[in-house]
């Protein structure tokens, strides 16, 4: 049965720069996309955050570089939580998808492992399908 489901990711990014920020995105992004077998058209919308720390770009800019210029993206900070983990790019990804909720892989990458160690992942490079 199709349902609309989430699929989370986070990562790290290096540093405050937009250089920095797009890579951390688009390695985060390319990897949930891959390990879940999606498409561009089971995508429903995407929900990019950052902490506080990271302005130096939109995290949805590497999505469009990505040729996500159809899907609805929308960035905005996450709340600033003294002693929270810094630097962090968050992704939630709307998806039609068969998968049950059980079946869907969620993905932390670099220091944001900590955050969910039952989702920490390797990295996957990938090309986007159609």
């Amino acid at each position: 049965m199709l349902a609309c489901r989430a699929v989370r990711g986070a990562t790290t990014s290096a540093t405050n720069t937009a250089e920095d920020i797009l890579e951390a995105t688009e390695e985060l992004l390319r990897t949930m996309l891959t390990l879940n077998e999606i498409t561009v058209d089971d995508m429903v919308s995407v929900i990019f955050t950052t902490t506080t720390d990271l302005n130096a770009t939109f995290p949805a800019v590497a999505a469009r570089s990505m040729g996500l210029d159809q899907i609805p993206l929308i960035c905005t900070h996450e709340m600033n939580v003294p002693g929270a983990l810094p630097m962090v790019v968050r992704i939630m990804l709307h998806v039609n998808t068969e998968r049950s909720a059980a079946d869907v892989k969620h993905v932390y990458l670099k220091h944001a492992r900590e955050l969910r160690p039952e989702w920490a992942r390797e990295p996957v490079a990938a090309a986007m399908q159609d």
